[in-house]
């Protein structure tokens, strides 16, 4: 077997050491004590985590869209994919390293999405550019930050997924918006908290890998409501519009 090889490492802002390793033509992330945060062969999740976000607000020709977290990039280049010339697409990432092996070590696998005029790459906490986000600023935020609600390596990421973070994503989404959020494991409390802010909320299962392969991640599709502004109202409506949904839904279906 081809042994893995560490290309080099990276120190996150909470202390953590990521660590980049290739084993032949595959490259995985990993933090201290060998917990894989990414992998370049498994990728079909963080794609639909685009495609499902896309497919919502299809109506819209020039989306803005906001990425939380670089990673390989499967979520940007799907979302390259799936929209046109119009379409704004903003990506952030905490870990400036990161987005160096992207245009080097992983140049293979990034190809030339970060040159697209269309992409524009920040580097600083997603949390932070939500909050600090115009009201209505961006048409949908994908969120793939950690491990998902409850992550493994920054306990800030309680800042995108606990009550005041959604509350901010809701404001900084349009009208008709969409939040998508990647998680490795399902987590029923957080779609309740999704629908206490306002959102129409579902969690969808999908595969690690193409072609309905892998173990089962899952991504909450939490729709902003063409109305209201998040209060009583809103919620009750966002619940009648989750289930109106999920009936519609074929049970146990993967993404």
């Amino acid at each position: 077997m081809v042994p893995w090889v560490l290309l080099e490492t990276a120190r996150a802002p909470d202390g953590d050491m990521l660590r980049l390793l290739r084993r032949g033509e595959e490259f995985s992330i990993r933090i201290a004590g060998g917990n894989e945060l990414m992998n370049s062969r498994l990728g079909g999740s963080e794609e639909a985590l685009a495609r499902l976000a896309i497919e919502a607000i299809a109506p819209c020709a020039a989306p803005r869209i906001l990425i939380g977290g670089l990673g390989m990039g499967f979520t940007l280049r799907a979302a390259r994919a799936l929209t046109g010339p119009e379409a704004r697409i903003e990506v952030a990432e905490i870990v400036p390293q990161l987005v160096g092996w992207a245009g080097t070590h992983m140049s293979e696998v990034f190809g030339d999405c970060l040159s697209d005029p269309r992409v524009s790459m920040r580097i600083g906490d997603v949390g932070k550019m939500i909050r600090d986000a115009a009201p209505g600023a961006h048409d949908a935020i994908l969120l793939d930050v950690d491990n998902g609600p409850d992550g493994l390596t920054r306990p800030g990421n309680d800042s995108c997924y606990g009550e005041a973070g959604l509350r901010a994503a809701y404001r900084a989404l349009a009208p008709g918006g969409v939040l998508n959020v990647w998680s490795a494991a399902p987590d029923p409390a957080f779609t309740r908290r999704l629908e206490g802010c306002g959102f129409a909320a579902e969690a969808i299962a999908v595969r690690a890998a193409r072609r309905g392969r892998g173990s089962r991640h899952m991504i909450w599709r939490a729709l902003r409501p063409a109305w209201g502004e998040g209060g009583a109202g809103d919620k009750a409506r966002a619940r009648a519009t989750r289930k109106g949904a999920s009936a519609a839904r074929i049970p146990g279906r993967v993404a």
